[in-house]
């Protein structure tokens, strides 16, 4: 199969509606990947309950999985599970979703081997520090060194994705190269963040309270990019947010040519 622009995989929630399981990532993304890349989205769903690695690895090994240009990892309401990380008890046992793990953690991996460009957003960049290797906070909010992260629940969704705080971005890093300024404001959804960075990636910004808020996995040309905050939002109209999607696009391109040539 040919397409005639770049294929950016957006991997799926298990989203409970009723007695009903369905498969879905925010039109939010989707827009962002459609728009913000210029790239054709394609929503890959999580592994099935009771499927073993195989069945995983089959879809990795396909002719589908080679066409992709790009992986797109989304915010969510769910968080990692403690395990994954060598934490056995969860603070959020009603908050996850373990067939987004099962399908996650491996596809990461696999996508940087690959040299297949990643962007992951809020609990996507916890997903890519925990496929690495990293560890989590549990409830940043029981930590007094950290400021609130979390959004209002009682807000409006505009009041919710508005400005909450700066981040400083590290001045060598590919988020400071790509906006040509050291901090920018940025909208902050999240209970859990990084605890400790996970093999190879390095700090790309920090919150006011210390917290890692951004990290990337350049090594071998590679562009994976992780951030703490929602970027999809009002992409077009954020500096930092068109930027990183551009520069995500541009890997993403590069990859397309390369295999086209």
């Amino acid at each position: 199969m040919h397409f005639k622009k770049p294929v950016v995989g957006v991997v799926c929630d298990v989203i409970k509606y009723g007695a009903n399981s369905f498969h879905g990532a925010g039109e939010k993304y989707i827009n962002a990947i459609a728009h913000g890349v210029n790239a054709i989205p394609i929503l890959i769903p999580a592994q099935a309950p009771g499927e073993d690695l195989d069945s995983l690895s089959e879809f990795f090994d396909s002719d589908f999985f080679q066409q992709l240009d790009g992986v797109f990892f989304p915010g969510s309401p769910s968080n990692v599970e403690p395990h994954h990380y060598g934490d056995e008890e969860s603070a959020t046992p009603d908050s996850h979703d373990q067939q987004r793990d099962n399908s996650n953690l491996p596809l990461i991996k696999l996508a940087i081997e690959k040299g297949i460009p990643i962007l992951a957003a809020c609990r996507g960049m916890q997903e890519l520090n925990v496929a690495m290797g990293g560890e989590l906070y549990q409830q940043l909010f029981t930590h007094e060194q950290f400021i609130e992260h979390r959004e209002d629940k009682k807000a409006q969704r505009e009041q919710q994705y508005q400005e909450a705080h700066e981040v400083s971005l590290c001045p060598n890093g590919l988020l400071a190269s790509i906006l040509g300024q050291t901090s920018h404001q940025v909208n902050s959804l999240h209970g859990q963040g990084i605890k400790t960075l996970g093999q190879g990636l390095s700090a790309e910004a920090h919150a006011p309270d210390g917290l890692i808020e951004a990290i990337s996995y350049r090594k071998n040309d590679t562009f994976a990019v992780g951030v703490q905050w929602h970027p999809e939002w009002n992409f077009s109209q954020d500096k930092l947010s068109t930027a990183l999607f551009k520069a995500f696009g541009d890997a993403v391109y590069k990859r397309f040519m390369q295999k086209n040539q």
